[in-house]
């Protein structure tokens, strides 16, 4: 491998000044100060759509933070293009999906060589020729920001619908174009969530729509073929929910979920009558936790009733779907957690998580005999990829491990044959055998067993010498899967330990281990994160000051109140669209995400209590005079999920406490939002950064 020298940061930059502000906030009888709440643009919502707006004032900050960023990376620059052109030479330029069944067609996928968005085609089971049915590389051209949000043919195969997301801030407007030809028209409908359900008669067309503080509360259908008007088919008025749509199992109904993190409802609609009213499965309750699944017999519910804290099935007649009606189907087992279902003509599929690790297991529906589909590896990834087809026995999924590229796998599930239809390609060359994935247990304070799974070259001294990424997440009950990702060799062939840290509020070790980590005892997951660091050091996989801590979103809280537990742990932060403002964005409920995470996080307006335990942690907050290490600090302008005021109050802050000469560095995306740059190539150029940060700071 090419090794570019050694690059440092030019230090020799004055970092930015910023100008304070002070503002004063009391509640609970206590007043806090907030020197740079002036960054948050009174017209943030009009930032989001339109980038243009934002005050003269705020735009010369965060372009001078760019500026800062840019000068004090430079010497970076040769190692990021080389990290650039090392993780594109890993991307096959012509790669495609397997293409999945439906009806007489066969749908897919693929990237034209030096296509950022690729095209969709279909092509007949039979063969033939392949049709293309939608460029999304012209579709982007011209656009600094393109996102496809949802492409869904019609039942009929004659229609397609998609949705267009050109600012980064999550509003798609939806398009209609016939298949075999014809230009795409507008709808006309430009605040939708992205999601898109056809009813089975190929003429009327389900989405969601945002309100004024975006979020997603209206479900309209129209029919797409006359001039008639959008009909609204559900409203939600509870600003702590947020609805989706989707397509039920066996294509009987439309499915409108109203939702927040440990509750919701399900709503059905039939998908085989244009003016049915939806009808509602069972009433939320707080706490309370399902999901509907249906069958031309029954449904199939997945849920936490009656304490299944790891979730049970029960089935339920057709023509009563309520809770009263709900009878045992597959057990509650403690410990091993649903995490989803696919339901078919013969056979249900659940994937499940035990002691963090996947697996799926398959039950044969007129016999209740069951078998589970078995792996080898210490750590790996399993993913259902769906499908089109509901009288089938073949099941397709997923299957990666840190060190064995992802497979695509259509398994019989009457007989047992696996055929792997894809395995993904490394054109650069990819040997697993020079790569050893663990799987350690590390004892937290409290004494709580934390898994952790590591990735590094097979000749690996560990003897502390090693640098670590150490990335975690913590929150929603979200497990970082242990998959292959091509990027990440960057760092490990340059000698790099990557570590993921399963910690409290992820759902690794079940729904009780994200229980563990939220609300009161939310403080465990930033202590899991920093003690898995110290044992690392300690087994000599690294050292300390020798370990960069990398997570993003509320990823970017873990790694943000960890650098405040104990900044010399750290060799570097790195914090993507980090949300590190907790206190303040829980106690503005005008906010787009704020009501619907009063349940992970608590509601600090009315409860003192809560008030206290996030004052106690959030990064923001608890910024003090300190020596950080070096921090690169990420955000988007139009992010609706963490604005950019939090990153870029979050460096202001750390720089003003900075004690020692490392720099803090913001990167604020002028023209995206909380997924950054978009385009398979361009999106690495971010990845580059952090990973050439990473490399400057602790090599």
């Amino acid at each position: 491998m090419k090794k570019t020298p050694h690059p440092k940061f030019d230090l020799s930059i004055a970092p930015p000044k910023s100008i304070k502000r002070e503002k004063t906030v009391t509640l609970h009888g206590v007043t806090r100060t907030d020197d740079y709440a002036w960054l948050r643009a009174e017209n943030w919502q009009e930032v989001m759509a339109d980038g243009s707006t934002l005050p003269a004032n705020i735009r010369a900050h965060l372009e001078t933070e760019n500026s800062y960023m840019q000068a004090v990376t430079a010497p970076l620059d040769d190692l990021k293009s080389e990290i650039f052109e090392e993780m594109k030479g890993r991307i096959k330029d012509d790669d495609s999906s397997v293409p999945s069944p439906h009806g007489d067609w066969l749908y897919g996928a693929r990237y034209r060589p030096g296509d950022q968005y690729g095209l969709y085609f279909r092509k007949p089971k039979t063969g033939g020729d392949e049709i293309i049915i939608l460029d999304a590389d012209a579709l982007a051209k011209g656009s600094s920001y393109f996102d496809l949000g949802d492409i869904n043919h019609s039942p009929s195969h004659e229609w397609l619908a998609y949705s267009v997301d050109k600012t980064g801030s999550e509003d798609y407007e939806i398009f209609l174009r016939k298949i075999n030809g014809g230009a795409a028209s507008s709808l006309g409908i430009t605040k939708a969530t992205g999601s898109l359900v056809w009813a089975e008669d190929s003429a009327t067309l389900y989405w969601v729509e945002r309100d004024d503080n975006h979020r997603p509360c209206k479900v309209y259908r129209r029919n797409v073929h006359t001039n008639t008007e959008a009909e609204l088919v559900y409203e939600e008025t509870n600003p702590g929910m947020f609805v989706g749509i989707g397509k039920s199992d066996a294509r009987q109904f439309i499915e409108i979920s109203a939702h927040d993190h440990t509750s919701g409802e399900t709503r059905l609609v039939s998908a085989h009558d244009a003016a049915a009213a939806p009808k509602l499965v069972q009433l939320r309750r707080a706490g309370h936790e399902y999901t509907v699944h249906d069958h031309p017999e029954s449904f199939f519910i997945l849920t936490n009733a009656d304490g299944a804290v790891d979730f049970k099935i029960m089935a339920a007649p057709l023509d009563a779907p309520a809770q009263d009606n709900w009878s045992d189907y597959i057990a509650h087992r403690p410990g091993t957690l649903i995490l989803g279902l696919e339901v078919f003509q013969d056979y249900l599929v659940r994937l499940e998580r035990e002691d963090a690790l996947p697996r799926i297991v398959i039950r044969h529906i007129p016999s209740g005999d069951e078998h589970n589909i078995d792996f080898e590896d210490a750590a790996y990834s399993l993913g259902f990829m769906g499908g089109y087809e509901f009288k089938t026995d073949w099941l397709r999924f997923t299957y990666s491990s840190p060190v064995q590229p992802g497979q695509v796998i259509d398994y019989n599930m009457r007989t047992r044959e696996r055929i792997v239809r894809k395995v993904t390609e490394v054109p650069s060359g990819h040997t697993p055998s020079d790569y050893h994935c663990e799987r350690i247990n590390v004892t937290a304070r409290d004494g709580e067993s934390v898994p952790v799974t590591l990735l590094y070259r097979a000749d690996l001294k560990r003897d502390g010498s090693a640098p670590c990424l150490l990335y975690g997440y913590g929150s929603y009950g979200i497990t970082i899967p242990a998959s292959f990702r091509t990027s990440i060799l960057s760092l490990v062939d340059r000698g790099f330990v990557y570590a993921i840290a399963h910690i409290r509020g992820g759902k690794a070790k079940g729904y009780d281990w994200y229980l563990k980590g939220k609300l009161d005892t939310k403080h465990a997951t930033f202590d899991d994160f920093v003690d898995c660091g110290r044992e690392l050091a300690a087994r000599g996989y690294t050292s300390e000051g020798k370990i960069v801590a990398h997570g993003g979103s509320a990823g970017g809280l873990l790694v943000g109140a960890a650098l405040n537990q104990d900044p010399s742990l750290f060799g570097a932060v790195i914090g993507a669209v980090p949300f590190v403002d907790v206190l303040t964005t829980m106690s503005d409920e005008s906010l787009p995400l704020t009501p619907p995470e009063w349940p992970e996080w608590g509601n600090p307006i009315t409860d003192a209590k809560a008030y206290a335990r996030i004052a106690a942690y959030s990064p923001y907050d608890n910024v003090v005079d300190a020596a950080y290490p070096p921090v690169l600090i990420t955000g988007g302008l139009s992010d609706p999920r963490v604005t950019y005021w939090e990153p870029a109050k979050w460096a202001a802050k750390l720089r003003e406490h900075q004690k020692g000469p490392a720099p803090i560095t913001l990167k604020i995306n002028m023209d995206a939002g909380h997924q950054g740059e978009s385009g398979r190539y361009t999106r690495l150029i971010e990845t580059a950064l952090e990973y050439a940060f990473a490399i400057c700071a602790v090599r």
